[in-house]
């Protein structure tokens, strides 16, 4: 097999080169240790409010505060990735990563908390579509969504693997040590990058932005599936917030679970969200190999279960038992796995490679936006409600009705098989430069 796959009649890459699955291992360790430092502060929320001394509010603008430069910093570097290797900039945001997490160790204040997870979101916050755009220099379009749920697995698992380790650490020591723990973690991956981490051989960015036609990107920021795609995951990302900030206080003060029990149920949305994004890779690749449109393989696949998740959410508040409550918020938000499948090989099937970068870049820095809102308002409703289990469910049943409106647009705008003719449509090839270069895709 040669290092650039066989090139078929349409002249595109159908081979997958020698190392592509390494280098995607790796980055769903990238993403495990990502989700991990996002789930601490969730994790220890009860201990950091109760030391700290916070109310409810504050520890939702701590929740939020993580968003602040999250979708700035996703943008600036989705740019860069159009001009730099991606192998480079992994790095260097897990390096940030792991600096950020040591001053919790001892002592801190709010505000140096506040401040280090505004730190660690700015480095955060390009990461996924950094990872995605890495990992699709190693694979055709049409083999794309399977790595593509790999790499979302990563959240899944950062939490399956990271709840009893760093619960464990919160009990029988401090929650200032599990901070520790995930700054040793992020140095172990970076050791690691930087001795099997290599950049994809299927595109040359720059060979491709001198060859390929190039669409301007207001046209790509406002075509429908673009559209469609941010709106859709800012409904799902809702829910991943809230869960990140607020599943495990409410299992301990809302349901009056211990903080040991807490650390158990706390992993069962992320079981069930895991098995839920790993199938919807598989249908959809089996989908497309027997002949179905994006439209339908990706379109349609993840913007069901995201209408489907919010109904099943909007019931919680009208069936009693803890148990019940429970399985409903697991299966509510777990199904919104879906579309973070999709969106991605979404966009890539219709933005130049030279420009993809930037493109799920802006995706992402835009639908992360509910991460900001999302914590603030579970936290400003659960401290204005007349009890506190009642303002749970309030919050719950405001983050339904948002997956629900967020799954229908979705699916009404998520057109990605059409997308790319009416796109291209009198876009001319540029002269490329160069001589003796061979485009790959």
């Amino acid at each position: 097999m040669s290092a650039q796959g066989t090139p078929n009649a349409a002249g595109k890459t159908t081979d997958t080169p020698k190392g592509a699955w390494t280098v995607t291992f790796l980055l769903f360790l990238f993403m495990v240790v990502n989700f991990a430092d996002k789930i601490v502060v969730g994790l220890a929320g009860v201990p950091i409010m109760t030391d700290l001394k916070l109310e409810p509010e504050q520890f939702g603008m701590l929740g939020s505060s993580f968003f602040i430069l999250f979708s700035i910093s996703a943008i600036v570097v989705g740019f860069i990735v159009n001009k730099v290797p991606t192998r480079w900039v992994l790095l260097i945001l897990a390096v940030i990563w792991a600096l950020a997490q040591f001053p919790m160790v001892g002592t801190v204040s709010f505000t140096t908390l506040l401040i280090c997870r505004i730190v660690l979101g700015a480095g955060e916050g390009p990461a996924f579509s950094v990872a995605a755009h890495a990992i699709y220099k190693w694979f055709p379009d049409e083999r794309r969504t399977l790595p593509t749920a790999i790499l979302s697995q990563g959240s899944a698992f950062g939490v399956i693997l990271a709840v009893p380790a760093l619960n464990w650490v919160i009990v029988n020591h401090s929650w200032h040590y599990a901070f520790g723990a995930l700054g040793v973690a992020g140095l172990i991956w970076v050791c690691a990058w930087l001795t099997f981490g290599k950049e994809g051989p299927l595109e040359d960015t720059q060979t491709l932005a001198a060859t390929e036609p190039q669409i301007p990107y207001l046209q790509l920021l406002t075509s429908r599936t673009f559209l469609g795609c941010v709106i859709a995951t800012f409904g799902a990302y809702w829910a991943l917030s809230l869960g990140l900030t607020w599943f495990t206080p409410f299992i301990v003060k809302g349901l009056g679970f211990s903080q040991s029990q807490a650390g158990f149920v706390s992993i069962l949305p992320w079981v069930f969200g895991a098995a839920v994004v790993m199938l919807t890779g598989w249908i959809s690749q089996v989908m497309m190999a027997r002949g179905y449109t994006t439209r339908i393989s990706r379109g349609v696949l993840g913007s069901v279960p995201l209408i489907l998740g919010g109904l099943i959410l909007s019931t919680m508040p009208h069936v009693t038992g803890a148990g019940f409550q429970i399985a409903l918020l697991v299966v509510g938000s777990g199904l919104c796995g879906a579309i973070y499948v999709v969106c991605p090989p979404m966009l890539g099937e219709f933005t130049p490679a030279s420009q993809r970068g930037a493109v799920l870049a802006i995706y992402g820095a835009l639908y992360t936006l509910s991460g900001i809102i999302a914590p603030t308002v579970m936290g400003t409703v659960i401290q204005r409600a007349g009890n506190m289990v009642g303002g749970y469910m309030t919050g719950f049943t405001i983050n339904a009705v948002v997956m629900v409106g967020s799954g229908v647009i979705g699916l009404l705008l998520l057109w990605p098989n059409t997308e790319k003719a009416r796109l291209t449509r009198g876009a001319a090839p540029q002269t490329a430069p160069l001589k003796g270069v061979v485009s790959p895709t």
